[in-house]
């Protein structure tokens, strides 16, 4: 099965502080894009709150009052604060479609975000206010629907072999190692890494990091998370103390302590 990493941290805590719904596009859109997300919040009368993301493999062209532009992947946690009242609206454009998409391969965005006017031209003006100005989220989906129909071109060969070997890693968990990676598509190293820091704006073996600590990540968040060194085994790490450096490395705690503190949030809950 497919996995989509979504990477929230602190889960349980954030149901409390914003709702998050991921919506579909337009079918012609469903090849370029995998889902439409739309946080909203009210804080009105209460403390900012900070929200912490795992990074993945997307472009995000994000509309809203938080965060408004495209980002492309992320090697860190993301971390937006949400004060009053707001939402935003984004864009989650399948690995490899950036360019199809947007005009511009993903690799130009390493560098940091980019204004949505210098992306989609100032057109997008208008878009951008109506989504700021609110509304079900039918209507705002409809709007990037209209936004996005008819802009996007088909795929090179380049775009949809990277998409299809994104989709192998995400579809094969067991896929830990660039060159098992490029053998199974009929690659080689060099040509993988190329075509990935083009169009997907990171190198192959962080998209395979990215994965496995959204799968920790995730485990270590369920109801019956499995002991670290179980968990290591399972993500193909080659013992539970390089796990638990590589996740400390990206989250900012070790796996037991991130199981703790939901452990702790948790209960406050209940």
């Amino acid at each position: 099965m497919e996995r989509t990493p979504r990477g929230i941290l602190h889960r349980h805590a954030a149901r409390t502080r914003f709702t998050l719904n991921r919506l579909p596009p337009a079918p012609s859109l469903r090849e370029y894009v995998q889902y439409y997300w739309i946080v909203r919040w009210d804080l009105r009368g209460g403390p900012p709150y900070e929200q912490r993301v795992l990074p993945n493999l997307s472009t995000h062209v994000v509309f809203g009052t938080a965060s408004a532009g495209v980002w492309g992947p992320s090697r860190s946690v993301f971390t937006q604060v949400l004060r009053d009242r707001g939402l935003a609206l984004g864009v989650r454009v399948v690995p490899g479609c950036c360019g199809a998409v947007l005009g511009l391969p993903a690799g130009d965005l390493r560098d940091g975000p980019k204004s949505l006017p210098d992306v989609l031209g100032n057109t997008v003006r208008a878009t951008e206010e109506a989504v700021c100005r609110g509304g079900p989220d039918s209507e705002l989906t409809s709007l990037i629907d209209a936004l996005f129909t008819g802009r996007v071109r088909p795929l090179t060969d380049s775009e949809r072999r990277v998409r299809d070997t994104v989709a192998l890693i995400a579809g094969d968990p067991t896929l830990t190692r660039v060159d098992e990676l490029a053998s199974r598509t009929g690659m080689t190293v060099r040509e993988t890494q190329r075509l990935f820091t083009t169009h997907v704006g990171t190198g192959p073996k962080w998209a395979i990091r990215v994965y496995r600590l959204c799968d920790a990540e995730a485990r270590l968040s369920s109801d019956s998370p499995p002991g670290q060194a179980e968990l290591a085994a399972e993500l193909g790490y080659s013992d539970q103390a390089h796990f638990a450096r590589d996740f400390a490395s990206l989250v900012g705690v070790p796996p037991g302590s991130y199981r703790r503190q939901q452990k702790v949030t948790e209960r406050a809950q209940n």
